[in-house]
Protein backbone atom coordinates (compact mmCIF):
# COMPACT_ATOMS: atom_id res chain seq x y z
CA UNK A 1 0.00 0.00 0.00
CA UNK A 2 1.34 3.42 -0.98
CA UNK A 3 1.55 6.16 1.65
CA UNK A 4 2.20 9.73 0.52
CA UNK A 5 3.76 12.04 3.13
CA UNK A 6 3.62 15.62 1.88
CA UNK A 7 5.41 17.42 4.73
CA UNK A 8 8.52 17.01 6.85
CA UNK A 9 8.42 13.91 9.05
CA UNK A 10 10.86 12.65 11.73
CA UNK A 11 13.26 10.12 10.24
CA UNK A 12 12.89 7.69 13.15
CA UNK A 13 9.14 7.36 12.64
CA UNK A 14 9.54 7.42 8.86
CA UNK A 15 11.73 4.32 9.02
CA UNK A 16 9.07 2.37 10.96
CA UNK A 17 6.44 3.19 8.33
CA UNK A 18 8.77 2.07 5.54
CA UNK A 19 8.97 -1.41 7.03
CA UNK A 20 5.41 -2.25 6.02
CA UNK A 21 4.37 0.29 3.40
CA UNK A 22 5.49 1.85 0.15
CA UNK A 23 6.30 5.30 1.55
CA UNK A 24 6.43 8.17 -0.93
CA UNK A 25 8.13 10.91 1.09
CA UNK A 26 7.92 14.36 -0.53
CA UNK A 27 8.30 17.02 2.18
CA UNK A 28 8.59 19.88 -0.32
CA UNK A 29 5.26 19.34 -2.07
CA UNK A 30 3.07 22.41 -2.51
CA UNK A 31 -0.71 22.52 -2.55
CA UNK A 32 -0.58 23.05 -6.30
CA UNK A 33 1.61 19.97 -6.80
CA UNK A 34 -0.36 17.69 -4.50
CA UNK A 35 -3.14 16.67 -6.95
CA UNK A 36 -0.63 15.25 -9.41
CA UNK A 37 1.38 13.60 -6.64
CA UNK A 38 -1.48 11.74 -4.95
CA UNK A 39 -1.92 9.28 -7.80
CA UNK A 40 -3.00 5.88 -6.46
CA UNK A 41 -2.11 6.56 -2.80
CA UNK A 42 -4.88 5.37 -0.42
CA UNK A 43 -3.36 7.33 2.50
CA UNK A 44 -1.95 10.86 2.60
CA UNK A 45 -0.29 12.57 5.57
CA UNK A 46 0.05 16.36 5.63
CA UNK A 47 1.04 18.91 8.19
CA UNK A 48 0.68 22.41 6.73
CA UNK A 49 0.21 21.56 3.05
CA UNK A 50 -3.31 22.42 1.91
CA UNK A 51 -5.42 19.50 0.68
CA UNK A 52 -7.86 21.10 -1.75
CA UNK A 53 -10.92 19.68 -3.46
CA UNK A 54 -8.79 19.29 -6.57
CA UNK A 55 -6.32 17.12 -4.68
CA UNK A 56 -9.11 15.00 -3.19
CA UNK A 57 -10.76 14.55 -6.58
CA UNK A 58 -7.39 13.52 -8.05
CA UNK A 59 -6.96 10.75 -5.47
CA UNK A 60 -9.02 8.07 -7.19
CA UNK A 61 -8.00 5.47 -4.56
CA UNK A 62 -7.80 7.87 -1.65
CA UNK A 63 -9.30 6.49 1.57
CA UNK A 64 -7.70 8.42 4.42
CA UNK A 65 -6.15 11.88 4.94
CA UNK A 66 -4.21 12.35 8.16
CA UNK A 67 -3.43 15.80 9.50
CA UNK A 68 -0.17 15.69 11.46
CA UNK A 69 -1.58 18.05 14.07
CA UNK A 70 -4.89 18.95 15.68
CA UNK A 71 -6.59 21.50 13.40
CA UNK A 72 -7.87 20.36 10.00
CA UNK A 73 -8.56 23.78 8.46
CA UNK A 74 -5.96 23.15 5.74
CA UNK A 75 -8.02 20.19 4.49
CA UNK A 76 -11.24 20.49 2.49
CA UNK A 77 -13.15 18.25 4.89
CA UNK A 78 -16.45 18.78 3.06
CA UNK A 79 -14.93 17.52 -0.20
CA UNK A 80 -13.49 14.49 1.59
CA UNK A 81 -16.87 13.70 3.17
CA UNK A 82 -18.56 13.89 -0.24
CA UNK A 83 -16.16 11.20 -1.47
CA UNK A 84 -16.46 9.03 1.65
CA UNK A 85 -12.83 9.68 2.58
CA UNK A 86 -11.81 9.67 6.24
CA UNK A 87 -10.06 12.74 7.67
CA UNK A 88 -8.17 12.03 10.90
CA UNK A 89 -6.07 14.25 13.15
CA UNK A 90 -3.71 13.98 16.12
CA UNK A 91 -5.43 15.85 18.96
CA UNK A 92 -3.53 16.74 22.11
CA UNK A 93 -0.11 15.68 20.87
CA UNK A 94 1.19 19.25 20.49
CA UNK A 95 -0.69 20.73 23.45
CA UNK A 96 2.34 21.09 25.70
CA UNK A 97 4.35 22.84 22.99
CA UNK A 98 1.58 25.39 22.34
CA UNK A 99 1.10 25.99 26.07
CA UNK A 100 4.83 26.60 26.47
CA UNK A 101 4.88 29.13 23.63
CA UNK A 102 1.86 30.89 25.12
CA UNK A 103 3.75 31.41 28.36
CA UNK A 104 6.84 32.51 26.42
CA UNK A 105 4.83 35.21 24.63
CA UNK A 106 3.23 36.31 27.90
CA UNK A 107 6.57 36.67 29.67
CA UNK A 108 8.13 38.36 26.65
CA UNK A 109 5.34 40.96 26.59
CA UNK A 110 5.42 41.62 30.32
CA UNK A 111 9.21 42.03 30.41
CA UNK A 112 9.57 43.43 26.87
CA UNK A 113 12.21 40.83 26.09
CA UNK A 114 12.23 41.38 22.32
CA UNK A 115 12.56 45.16 22.66
CA UNK A 116 15.37 44.80 25.18
CA UNK A 117 17.27 42.38 22.96
CA UNK A 118 16.79 44.69 19.96
CA UNK A 119 18.17 47.68 21.88
CA UNK A 120 21.16 45.68 23.09
CA UNK A 121 21.95 44.65 19.53
CA UNK A 122 21.79 48.32 18.56
CA UNK A 123 24.18 49.28 21.35
CA UNK A 124 21.52 50.92 23.55
CA UNK A 125 21.26 50.58 27.34
CA UNK A 126 17.95 51.65 28.87
CA UNK A 127 17.56 50.06 32.29
CA UNK A 128 15.30 52.90 33.42
CA UNK A 129 12.66 52.16 30.75
CA UNK A 130 12.75 48.38 31.00
CA UNK A 131 12.51 48.31 34.80
CA UNK A 132 8.82 49.23 34.53
CA UNK A 133 7.38 45.73 33.94
CA UNK A 134 4.14 44.84 35.76
CA UNK A 135 4.97 41.24 36.76
CA UNK A 136 2.56 38.31 36.53
CA UNK A 137 1.90 37.40 40.17
CA UNK A 138 -1.71 38.15 41.11
CA UNK A 139 -2.71 39.06 37.55
CA UNK A 140 -5.81 37.48 36.03
CA UNK A 141 -5.52 35.28 32.94
CA UNK A 142 -8.60 34.71 30.79
CA UNK A 143 -8.51 31.56 28.67
CA UNK A 144 -10.89 31.55 25.70
CA UNK A 145 -11.26 27.85 24.88
CA UNK A 146 -10.70 25.53 27.82
CA UNK A 147 -9.75 22.33 26.05
CA UNK A 148 -6.49 20.37 26.33
CA UNK A 149 -4.22 23.35 25.54
CA UNK A 150 -6.23 25.81 27.61
CA UNK A 151 -5.98 23.58 30.66
CA UNK A 152 -2.22 23.22 30.26
CA UNK A 153 -1.89 27.01 30.00
CA UNK A 154 -3.97 27.39 33.17
CA UNK A 155 -1.70 24.99 35.06
CA UNK A 156 1.42 26.90 34.01
CA UNK A 157 -0.12 30.29 34.76
CA UNK A 158 -1.13 29.11 38.23
CA UNK A 159 2.51 28.20 38.86
CA UNK A 160 3.18 31.94 38.37
CA UNK A 161 0.48 32.72 40.97
CA UNK A 162 -1.92 34.03 38.35
CA UNK A 163 -5.70 33.84 38.82
CA UNK A 164 -7.37 31.95 35.97
CA UNK A 165 -10.79 32.49 34.41
CA UNK A 166 -12.16 30.81 31.31
CA UNK A 167 -15.02 31.03 28.89
CA UNK A 168 -16.74 27.69 29.12
CA UNK A 169 -15.61 25.96 25.93
CA UNK A 170 -16.12 23.02 26.03
CA UNK A 171 -18.64 22.40 28.82
CA UNK A 172 -17.11 22.54 32.30
CA UNK A 173 -19.06 21.56 35.43
CA UNK A 174 -18.91 23.60 38.63
CA UNK A 175 -17.13 20.70 40.33
CA UNK A 176 -14.49 20.49 37.60
CA UNK A 177 -13.96 24.25 37.70
CA UNK A 178 -13.47 24.11 41.48
CA UNK A 179 -11.00 21.22 41.19
CA UNK A 180 -9.02 23.14 38.56
CA UNK A 181 -9.26 26.39 40.55
CA UNK A 182 -10.67 28.36 37.62
CA UNK A 183 -13.61 30.75 37.41
CA UNK A 184 -16.04 30.25 34.54
CA UNK A 185 -17.34 33.31 32.69
CA UNK A 186 -20.73 33.24 31.02
CA UNK A 187 -19.76 35.23 27.92
CA UNK A 188 -16.58 36.09 26.00
CA UNK A 189 -17.12 39.78 26.74
CA UNK A 190 -17.26 39.07 30.48
CA UNK A 191 -13.94 37.24 30.17
CA UNK A 192 -12.41 40.17 28.24
CA UNK A 193 -13.60 42.74 30.76
CA UNK A 194 -12.39 41.07 33.93
CA UNK A 195 -8.94 39.76 32.94
CA UNK A 196 -5.50 41.35 32.58
CA UNK A 197 -4.44 38.79 29.97
CA UNK A 198 -6.51 37.00 27.32
CA UNK A 199 -5.19 33.83 25.66
CA UNK A 200 -7.02 32.20 22.74
CA UNK A 201 -7.26 28.41 22.44
CA UNK A 202 -10.16 27.54 20.13
CA UNK A 203 -9.98 25.75 16.75
CA UNK A 204 -10.13 27.68 13.51
CA UNK A 205 -13.61 26.97 12.11
CA UNK A 206 -16.39 28.89 10.45
CA UNK A 207 -17.99 29.37 13.86
CA UNK A 208 -14.85 30.90 15.40
CA UNK A 209 -13.84 33.16 12.52
CA UNK A 210 -13.53 36.74 13.76
CA UNK A 211 -14.93 36.04 17.23
CA UNK A 212 -12.30 38.36 18.68
CA UNK A 213 -13.28 41.56 16.95
CA UNK A 214 -14.11 45.16 17.69
CA UNK A 215 -16.67 44.40 20.42
CA UNK A 216 -14.44 41.89 22.17
CA UNK A 217 -11.43 44.24 22.19
CA UNK A 218 -13.63 47.11 23.38
CA UNK A 219 -14.34 45.09 26.55
CA UNK A 220 -10.65 44.46 27.29
CA UNK A 221 -8.90 46.55 29.92
CA UNK A 222 -6.60 49.36 28.69
CA UNK A 223 -3.01 48.13 28.62
CA UNK A 224 -4.01 44.46 28.92
CA UNK A 225 -2.43 41.61 26.97
CA UNK A 226 -3.93 39.62 24.08
CA UNK A 227 -2.29 36.36 22.95
CA UNK A 228 -3.35 34.10 20.07
CA UNK A 229 -1.52 30.83 19.43
CA UNK A 230 -4.50 29.10 17.77
CA UNK A 231 -5.44 30.37 14.29
CA UNK A 232 -5.16 33.78 12.67
CA UNK A 233 -8.78 33.67 11.52
CA UNK A 234 -10.02 33.90 15.10
CA UNK A 235 -9.03 37.53 15.63
CA UNK A 236 -9.88 40.47 13.39
CA UNK A 237 -6.44 41.90 12.79
CA UNK A 238 -7.63 45.38 11.78
CA UNK A 239 -9.74 45.64 14.94
CA UNK A 240 -6.86 44.36 17.04
CA UNK A 241 -4.48 46.89 15.49
CA UNK A 242 -6.92 49.70 16.28
CA UNK A 243 -7.27 48.47 19.87
CA UNK A 244 -3.48 48.51 20.23
CA UNK A 245 -3.49 52.17 19.21
CA UNK A 246 -6.58 53.24 21.17
CA UNK A 247 -6.29 51.13 24.32
CA UNK A 248 -2.54 50.41 24.35
CA UNK A 249 -3.16 46.67 24.22
CA UNK A 250 -0.04 44.53 24.23
CA UNK A 251 -0.23 41.70 21.72
CA UNK A 252 1.54 38.38 21.22
CA UNK A 253 0.74 36.41 18.07
CA UNK A 254 1.97 33.12 16.69
CA UNK A 255 -0.69 33.20 13.98
CA UNK A 256 -1.86 35.77 11.44
CA UNK A 257 -4.85 36.18 9.19
CA UNK A 258 -2.78 36.50 6.03
CA UNK A 259 0.35 34.55 6.90
CA UNK A 260 2.36 33.11 3.97
CA UNK A 261 1.67 29.54 2.90
CA UNK A 262 5.34 28.88 2.14
CA UNK A 263 7.96 28.09 4.75
CA UNK A 264 9.97 31.18 3.84
CA UNK A 265 8.60 34.41 2.38
CA UNK A 266 8.56 38.19 2.69
CA UNK A 267 6.04 39.13 5.38
CA UNK A 268 5.60 42.45 7.15
CA UNK A 269 2.10 42.87 8.61
CA UNK A 270 1.25 46.30 9.99
CA UNK A 271 0.64 44.85 13.43
CA UNK A 272 4.26 43.68 13.67
CA UNK A 273 5.43 47.31 13.43
CA UNK A 274 3.71 48.26 16.70
CA UNK A 275 5.86 48.90 19.79
CA UNK A 276 3.85 46.61 22.10
CA UNK A 277 3.92 43.57 19.85
CA UNK A 278 5.85 40.31 20.01
CA UNK A 279 5.38 37.56 17.45
CA UNK A 280 6.51 34.15 16.27
CA UNK A 281 6.17 32.35 12.94
CA UNK A 282 3.24 29.93 13.53
CA UNK A 283 5.57 27.57 15.36
CA UNK A 284 3.42 26.78 18.39
CA UNK A 285 3.53 23.05 17.72
CA UNK A 286 7.05 23.06 16.33
CA UNK A 287 9.14 21.48 19.04
CA UNK A 288 10.99 18.22 18.51
CA UNK A 289 9.01 16.65 21.35
CA UNK A 290 5.69 17.65 19.80
CA UNK A 291 6.64 16.59 16.28
CA UNK A 292 7.81 13.16 17.47
CA UNK A 293 4.58 12.69 19.42
CA UNK A 294 2.48 13.72 16.41
CA UNK A 295 4.45 11.49 14.04
CA UNK A 296 4.04 8.55 16.41
CA UNK A 297 0.29 9.17 16.48
CA UNK A 298 0.21 9.34 12.66
CA UNK A 299 1.98 5.98 12.52
CA UNK A 300 -0.55 4.54 14.98
CA UNK A 301 -3.46 5.76 12.84
CA UNK A 302 -1.87 4.28 9.71
CA UNK A 303 -1.21 0.98 11.49
CA UNK A 304 -4.76 0.61 12.77
CA UNK A 305 -6.27 1.58 9.45
CA UNK A 306 -4.17 -0.83 7.40
CA UNK A 307 -4.79 -3.72 9.79
CA UNK A 308 -8.47 -3.20 10.66
CA UNK A 309 -9.87 -0.76 8.11
CA UNK A 310 -10.90 1.53 10.97
CA UNK A 311 -9.12 4.88 11.42
CA UNK A 312 -8.84 6.44 14.89
CA UNK A 313 -9.47 10.17 15.47
CA UNK A 314 -11.71 10.62 12.43
CA UNK A 315 -13.26 14.11 12.43
CA UNK A 316 -15.79 13.80 9.58
CA UNK A 317 -18.05 11.00 10.77
CA UNK A 318 -21.66 12.02 11.39
CA UNK A 319 -22.00 12.22 15.18
CA UNK A 320 -25.75 12.68 15.26
CA UNK A 321 -27.35 9.96 13.16
CA UNK A 322 -30.88 10.55 11.94
CA UNK A 323 -31.62 6.83 12.29
CA UNK A 324 -35.03 6.17 13.88
CA UNK A 325 -34.85 2.45 14.59
CA UNK A 326 -32.45 -0.40 15.16
CA UNK A 327 -33.12 -3.62 13.31
CA UNK A 328 -31.51 -6.45 15.30
CA UNK A 329 -30.93 -9.64 13.32
CA UNK A 330 -29.52 -12.72 15.06
CA UNK A 331 -28.29 -15.04 12.35
CA UNK A 332 -26.12 -17.99 11.42
CA UNK A 333 -22.65 -17.18 10.10
CA UNK A 334 -23.15 -18.31 6.53
CA UNK A 335 -22.18 -16.87 3.19
CA UNK A 336 -24.82 -14.53 1.80
CA UNK A 337 -26.94 -14.11 4.94
CA UNK A 338 -26.28 -10.41 5.37
CA UNK A 339 -26.59 -9.86 1.62
CA UNK A 340 -30.05 -11.44 1.72
CA UNK A 341 -31.10 -9.37 4.73
CA UNK A 342 -29.93 -6.16 3.05
CA UNK A 343 -31.70 -7.24 -0.13
CA UNK A 344 -35.02 -7.44 1.73
CA UNK A 345 -34.41 -4.02 3.27
CA UNK A 346 -33.65 -2.59 -0.18
CA UNK A 347 -36.76 -4.13 -1.73
CA UNK A 348 -38.90 -2.44 0.91
CA UNK A 349 -37.26 0.97 0.44
CA UNK A 350 -35.33 0.90 3.71
CA UNK A 351 -32.30 3.17 4.08
CA UNK A 352 -29.37 1.78 6.10
CA UNK A 353 -27.44 4.51 7.96
CA UNK A 354 -25.13 2.37 10.08
CA UNK A 355 -24.47 -1.32 10.54
CA UNK A 356 -22.41 -3.56 12.82
CA UNK A 357 -22.02 -7.34 12.86
CA UNK A 358 -20.69 -9.09 15.97
CA UNK A 359 -19.58 -12.74 16.01
CA UNK A 360 -20.14 -15.07 18.96
CA UNK A 361 -17.72 -17.68 20.30
CA UNK A 362 -17.38 -20.58 17.93
CA UNK A 363 -18.03 -18.41 14.88
CA UNK A 364 -21.35 -20.11 14.16
CA UNK A 365 -23.70 -17.24 14.97
CA UNK A 366 -23.65 -13.45 14.93
CA UNK A 367 -25.88 -10.47 15.57
CA UNK A 368 -26.25 -7.64 13.08
CA UNK A 369 -27.49 -4.25 14.27
CA UNK A 370 -28.80 -2.22 11.35
CA UNK A 371 -29.77 1.41 11.94
CA UNK A 372 -32.55 2.53 9.62
CA UNK A 373 -33.69 6.05 8.82
CA UNK A 374 -37.33 4.96 9.15
CA UNK A 375 -39.40 2.29 10.86
CA UNK A 376 -39.43 -1.07 9.03
CA UNK A 377 -42.76 -2.38 7.82
CA UNK A 378 -44.28 -5.57 9.21
CA UNK A 379 -43.88 -7.12 5.76
CA UNK A 380 -40.12 -6.38 5.79
CA UNK A 381 -39.75 -8.02 9.19
CA UNK A 382 -41.73 -11.06 8.09
CA UNK A 383 -39.59 -11.57 4.99
CA UNK A 384 -36.36 -11.33 7.00
CA UNK A 385 -37.70 -13.78 9.61
CA UNK A 386 -38.61 -16.23 6.82
CA UNK A 387 -35.00 -16.53 5.61
CA UNK A 388 -34.81 -20.20 6.60
CA UNK A 389 -31.59 -21.63 8.02
CA UNK A 390 -30.19 -18.10 7.94
CA UNK A 391 -32.02 -15.86 10.43
CA UNK A 392 -32.56 -16.97 14.03
CA UNK A 393 -34.51 -13.97 15.26
CA UNK A 394 -35.36 -10.44 14.14
CA UNK A 395 -36.38 -7.60 16.40
CA UNK A 396 -36.86 -3.80 16.23
CA UNK A 397 -35.93 -1.21 18.86
CA UNK A 398 -35.80 2.56 19.00
CA UNK A 399 -32.46 4.32 18.63
CA UNK A 400 -30.84 4.93 22.03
Amino acid sequence: MRLLIADAFPEKILSTLKSGLEVDYRPQLTAEELPAAIGDAPIVIVRSTKVTRAAIDAGKKLELIIRAGAGVDNIDVAAASERGIYVANCPGKNSVAVAELTMALLLALDRRVADQASDLRAGKWNKKLYSEADGLKGKSLGIYGFGAIGRLVAKRAQAFDMKVSCFNVPELTDEEAADLDVEVCKTPNELAAKCDVISIHVPGTGDTKGICGETFFAHMKPGSIFINTSRGSIHNEAALLQAMRDKKLRVGLDVFGNEPAAGTAEFLPEIAKQPCFVGTHHVGASTEQAQNAIATECARIVGEFTSTGIAPNVVNIERHSTAKTRLIVRHYDKVGVLANVLGVIRNHGGNVEQMTNTMFDGAKTAVAVVRLSGAPSEKMLEEIALLKDQVIQVDVKGVE
